[in-house]
Formats: C-alpha cells, sequence, structure tokens
C-alpha cells in the first residue's frame, strides 16, 4: 500500500470545511430577491429545484383517465389527523428535505366561525414556526402583509374569498402544515372525528438536492428580513420594474394592417427585450384584440404566437389589469414586462386575420443589453380556442361528464410561468370547476393537481367581483362567472414557478360548453419546442359577448337531412337512420354507407329566401366515417373535413359564409381519404342551418 505523505493528506483536510462552506444557500432573503429578479427569470435556475403540490383534491382520482378522474369531492382530504399537546390537527402537508413553500391558497365554506387555527412546523416539528387564525396568516398580517399575504377579490365578504400567501417559508429538514378545528368534532361508529363543512387547500412547494443547504424560517429570520420585505412589498405593490435605470434602445411597432395583412419587424445583434407596448383602433376593437396576432421568433425558432388581447391578459376586451409582467388601459395601451433574450437576433410579426383594417398606434418594442450564456432561455407563449363545439366533442369523448383541457404540452428544458384565460360562459352557472394537472417530465400521475378553476386562479366560490392590482393573479372581468357573459383569469408563477428537465403538460378540467381559450407562458433553452400549433382557425372566430353567440334570438334558415331531396344519390346505399341513443335532431339523419374514394351524392332543398348567409352543418362523427369535400351551389365550402371519431357522437360545423338562392339549392358531398385499415367508409349528416 502506498504511503500518503503527510503534507498532501494535510492538505486534503485543509479543504473539507472549505468545500463544506461553498454549499448553496437558500434562505428568506435569496427567495424574496429572486421574487422579484425578473432577469433571472430568463435563465435556467441556478439551483435545480422541484416544485409540487398539496391540495385537498379527491383522492379517488387515480389513474390519468380511469375511473373516479374527474371526482369533484375536493375538499377536506387531509393526509390525517393527529394528536399534538392534547389538540387534534388535521395535517394538509408534510414534506421532508431541504425545501419551501412557496404559495398557499385556502378557502373555507363561507363561515368565520369555523375558521380555526393554523399551525406551521418546520425541522424539529416541537413548536410551530407560524401559528394563528388561518384567514389572519394566509391574508392578514401575522406573517406579512399585502400583498404577499392577500385574499381576493377585495370586493367580496373575507369569509368568500380565495386567501393567498407568497411569503417563502423555507425549511432545511422538513415541514408540517395542520388545521385545528375551532369546537369539539363529531365522531364516526370507529371514534374518527368528522371534518365538518368544506375545507379547500392547495400548498406549492420547492425541494431542493440534499446538497442544498436552507436556513429555515423563524421568528428570528423574519425580524432579521423586515426591511427586506417591506422593500418587496413595496416594489410589488408599485409594480416597479426597473426599467428607468437600463439604457434602453426602441424600436416603433406602428403600422396599418389591411385584412390579412401582415408586418414584421426586426431587431438584430443580442438583447434582451424589456418593454413591449400595443395599441390598436379598429372598427371592432374588441374583434381586432382576438384576430391580431402577435408572433415573436428568437435566433430563428418562433416561441410566440398569440393573439394580442389574450397575450395581455384581457382576451377580447380593453381592460384595465395591472400585475407584474403586464399593465393595460380601458383607453387601449396595452404593455408587457416578460423580460426576453436572444443571442442574435428577433422578428416582431403582427397578424390581421379580422375582415377589416387595424391602426396599430402609440407602439413600440424596447431592448437594453444581454449577456448571453449557457443558463438563457428564450420567452414563449401560446394560445388556441376550444370553441363549444370543440368541448362538446371532447366532454363527449370522456363520456359525457368532463375534459381536460390542455393548455400546454411543452418538449425542452425550461420553466413553465403561468398562464391566462379567456372565455365567454353559455349558462347562468358556472363555467369552471376543473382541477388543474400538470405532469412533469413524464410523469404518470400529476405532481400538481388542485381543487378548482377558481382556486386555481387564487379567488374562491366561483365568485365574479373583479381584482386587477395583485402582482400574481387577477380577474379584470368575471361578468360570466355565473352568466353568460365574458370573463377573464390570470395566474403568474412567482417562486412557484415549475422548472421541466424533458417535458411539462399543463392541463385544466372542463365540464361545460363554452368559448374557452387559454395562454400559456414559459421560457425555454433554445431547441425547445412547443406541441401547439398556431390556431388561425380560432383567431378568425367571430368573439363571443353573450349568450346570443350559443342561442340566437334570430330566426335561423333550417332543414333536416332527411327533409332534403335526394337529386343525385346511389339506390341501395343512402338510408335515413333512426334512433341511435336519441343522438339526432328529430331522432333521424341521411346516412351514406358502402362510400368508397370519389363517390359523390347531392340533396337539395328549396328556399323562399335569397343572399349572404352562414352554413353551418350538424353532422355525425364516427370510427367508420373518412374525409370529405362538400359544396354548396357549386361553391366548394370544406376540404378533407375529417368525420372521424373513436366514438358516434354529432358536431355542429361552421362551413362559412354562402350565397343562398330563391328556389333550389345544392349541396354535394364527395369522400376524398377513406378510414385507415376500412375498404368502404359511411356519412351522416343530421341537419344544417343558414344565418345573417
Amino acid at each position: 500500500m502506498k504511503r500518503i505523505s503527510s503534507h498532501w493528506l494535510l492538505a486534503v483536510l485543509l479543504l473539507l470545511p472549505l468545500s463544506g462552506a461553498a454549499k448553496e444557500e437558500v434562505s428568506i432573503k435569496t427567495l424574496l430577491k429572486e421574487m422579484v429578479d425578473r432577469e433571472e427569470k430568463a435563465r435556467f435556475p441556478v439551483l435545480p429545484y422541484t416544485c409540487k403540490q398539496f391540495s385537498s383534491y379527491d383522492r379517488k382520482a387515480t389513474v390519468r383517465g380511469g375511473e373516479g378522474w374527474f371526482a369533484n369531492g375536493d375538499y377536506n382530504q387531509f393526509l390525517r389527523v393527529e394528536t399534538q399537546n392534547g389538540r387534534e390537527e388535521f395535517v394538509m402537508m408534510e414534506s421532508s428535505g431541504p425545501g419551501s413553500i412557496v404559495r398557499f391558497w385556502m378557502t373555507l365554506n363561507g363561515e368565520t366561525e369555523r375558521a380555526g387555527t393554523l399551525r406551521i412546523y418546520v425541522d424539529d416539528y416541537e413548536t410551530p414556526v407560524i401559528e394563528g387564525a388561518v384567514f389572519d396568516v394566509l391574508s392578514g398580517n401575522v406573517v406579512v402583509g399585502e400583498p404577499l399575504a392577500a385574499g381576493v377579490s377585495p370586493k367580496t365578504p373575507r369569509e368568500l374569498r380565495g386567501h393567498n400567501l407568497y411569503m417563502p417559508i423555507p425549511y432545511g429538514q422538513r415541514c408540517k402544515v395542520t388545521f385545528e378545528y375551532p369546537s369539539p368534532l363529531k365522531r364516526d361508529e370507529s371514534g374518527n372525528p368528522i371534518f365538518p363543512g368544506y375545507f379547500f387547500y392547495n400548498i406549492g412547494y420547492r425541494t431542493y438536492d440534499p446538497s442544498v443547504s436552507v436556513i429555515s424560517y423563524s421568528q428570528k429570520q423574519l425580524q432579521a428580513n423586515r426591511k427586506l420585505i417591506e422593500q418587496v412589498q413595496q416594489q410589488l405593490l408599485e409594480k416597479e420594474r426597473g426599467i428607468g435605470r437600463l439604457e434602453m434602445e426602441s424600436k416603433s411597432l406602428d403600422c396599418t394592417l389591411a385584412p390579412n395583412g401582415s408586418r414584421s419587424f426586426s431587431i438584430e445583434n443580442g438583447q434582451a427585450i424589456r418593454s413591449l407596448r400595443l395599441q390598436l383602433e379598429a372598427e371592432n376593437r374588441e374583434q381586432a384584440l382576438r384576430s391580431v396576432v402577435l408572433e415573436i421568433s428568437f435566433d430563428g425558432e418562433r416561441t410566440v404566437w398569440v393573439p394580442v388581447g389574450d397575450f395581455f391578459g384581457i382576451g377580447y376586451k380593453q381592460l384595465y389589469t395591472n400585475t407584474w409582467y403586464t399593465h393595460c388601459t380601458p383607453d387601449g395601451i396595452m404593455e408587457s414586462f416578460w423580460v426576453m433574450p436572444f443571442k442574435e437576433n428577433c422578428t416582431i410579426t403582427l397578424h390581421n386575420y379580422s375582415k377589416e383594417p387595424v391602426e396599430v398606434v402609440n407602439s413600440a418594442v424596447a431592448c437594453s443589453k444581454w449577456q448571453w450564456d449557457e443558463r438563457s432561455m428564450h420567452f414563449g407563449a401560446t394560445w388556441r380556442l376550444y370553441d363549444h363545439r370543440m368541448l362538446d366533442r371532447m366532454i363527449n369523448q370522456s363520456g359525457g361528464e368532463c375534459t381536460d383541457v390542455n393548455f400546454a404540452l411543452l418538449e425542452g428544458k425550461g420553466v413553465y410561468m403561468g398562464d391566462a384565460i379567456a372565455l365567454c360562459n353559455s349558462s347562468s352557472g358556472w363555467w369552471g370547476e376543473g382541477d388543474e394537472k400538470i405532469f412533469v417530465d413524464g410523469e404518470q400521475f400529476p405532481s400538481v393537481f388542485g381543487t378548482g378553476s377558481e382556486d386555481y386562479y387564487g379567488y374562491a366560490w366561483c365568485l365574479g367581483a373583479p381584482f386587477t392590482d395583485h402582482p400574481f393573479i387577477a380577474q379584470p372581468d368575471g361578468s360570466g362567472n355565473n352568466a353568460p357573459a365574458f370573463s377573464v383569469n390570470t395566474r403568474l408563477r412567482a417562486l412557484d414557478a415549475i422548472p421541466f428537465n424533458r417535458s411539462i403538460d399543463v392541463n385544466l378540467e372542463q365540464y361545460n360548453r363554452i368559448n374557452y381559450a387559454p395562454v400559456a407562458y414559459w421560457y425555454m433553452l433554445p431547441g425547445g419546442r412547443s406541441m401547439t400549433e398556431p390556431d388561425v382557425r380560432g383567431a378568425k372566430e367571430q368573439i363571443a359577448l353573450s349568450r346570443d353567440y350559443f342561442y340566437s334570438p334570430f330566426l335561423e334558415l333550417g332543414i333536416e337531412a332527411e327533409c332534403m331531396v335526394w337529386d343525385d344519390v346511389p339506390k341501395n346505399n343512402v338510408n335515413i337512420q333512426s334512433g341511435f341513443k336519441n343522438l339526432w335532431s328529430g331522432l333521424r339523419q341521411i346516412y351514406w354507407s358502402q362510400i368508397a374514394e370519389g363517390d359523390r351524392i347531392t340533396l337539395s332543398f328549396e328556399s323562399p329566401y335569397a343572399g349572404p348567409h352562414t352554413l353551418e352543418g350538424l353532422f355525425t362523427l364516427a370510427p367508420d366515417y373518412g374525409s370529405f369535400d362538400i359544396w354548396f351551389n357549386d361553391r366548394k365550402v370544406a376540404t378533407a373535413l375529417n368525420l372521424y371519431d373513436k366514438n358516434v357522437i354529432t358536431e355542429w360545423i361552421e362551413l362559412g359564409d354562402v350565397e343562398l338562392r330563391e328556389g333550389k339549392n345544392r349541396l354535394s358531398i364527395e369522400l376524398v381519404k377513406g378510414v385507415s385499415g376500412l375498404e368502404k367508409c359511411c356519412f351522416g349528416i343530421d341537419k344544417i342551418r343558414l344565418t345573417k
């Protein structure tokens, strides 16, 4: 065995404490500074972490898409009940290893007398480091004040608000959160306490590698950082964006966008966009907010494709909102403060998919220097419209109960930064309810599983009162929360941003047939990609502002397909089909079977009216239905319309603007592509309607 030099051994021993002292450190101080550091958000975290969630989601949900996946008993689901110093405490969270609570939301069932005691234990679990009435801890002043502790909306009674704590609570070894009910509890037959009422909670938390050193939360640490806490709260309240301290170069984006026209603007040399301001003038500004699309490419990669209003968090109504990353005013100004770095070049393109010209005025992008490094990420945002027809189909496919609406499906390495939804409700009831389900890096079960749409966006009980000045959550308009009208919600992630190394799959449950358009925000290292393609059709679609969009009070022209004249059809394989699960209007449809590619049929009907109309068809979709070209009065209105579905369902499909003739009108259908594995296909149409 070789003898080790005593001098060499001494050198090694001297190095050991130095390597220990070099361990990375997390504390209240570092987390608060990270919270307001916009620039650092555009770099992949230097200290890797996971961001997960404990919540009261219904435990019957165990397998994606399986029985119980859409179960809705998302309350009173605690980890266990335990006795602590003679108290019965319901455990909401327990995590081991270095980490930190980064967002805490909860609500009760609107009764203040049930607002019991919240306790948060760290490390030794002997004495809680935070203890107090639950509302006072989460949205009062027990720990911090606004906006790090806030109940929303301020216009609703306190007991009906969503209570949000954004103050980080780091821990070095472990953390446990409990709730004590304020009065004696009833017991079941086994003697277990029965929790009364409805207690909903979401606790977002980080976990770090064991090598990371964490200075745990304590009253001593809280007092030592009081000045910093006050500074951060002031920054967040005032939305202090630090732009005035930077040397900025500004480029005008003013232009005229012709119908179906586009304008592009290029920025060279590695920089970072620090602010983006747009203002639109149009005869129909609301439609322009949806039909004018912002596209941005960084270093040759298109990462942003979002309608302008949705990008700024107001949907298609010119509203006031003021968050950490966006600011909009009712008179038309829209500003974004996402930091968007690029190594070599950037191209900003504005597309106008509306039928009228749009003036882009008082608009500019401002950039400053950026030192590109291996952690630098491109900013991204994606959008799509799930209209009431698409949601109806998706819900039917899920068994007629509910469906998971995808907000983002990303492949690569990056950080998920938040999202917003703009919607028009079609009923007089609540539009949402659905839980968020976020799968990171191929998880089989989501590490973030929530309790309801309003809970995810920070408020509670489906209430529509607006709130717009919190840095991270907003509801500029909640008119449609329980009425056939418009609503828009935003959640921007601070310390609860979610890193991913390979992929992230973000979903929110939906069980209503409404017009529902989510936008998602993220950062990714170059080479990552979004699986959501640009939704040009959705951007072109007429916006929904009221119940009239879904249920028109105006007389419509329509005819059951089975009432049409069979002008040119094969003798044996066109029939009237009836009775299938009461699926069709009038319980019948025109059914065409044994179709080969190139086969065509023509139906006709008589009209006493003439003029331009919009044509829609109520089509059947089924496993043996192919893709069809469709003509109306010899003008093609659909190309390769795909009517395949694994289930048998019906769906209204808009075929576009047509010229209705007084007298005879003809509808022709031709199979252009069959179903793989089948020699022949089928086709079914239930009804058509024409509206002015």
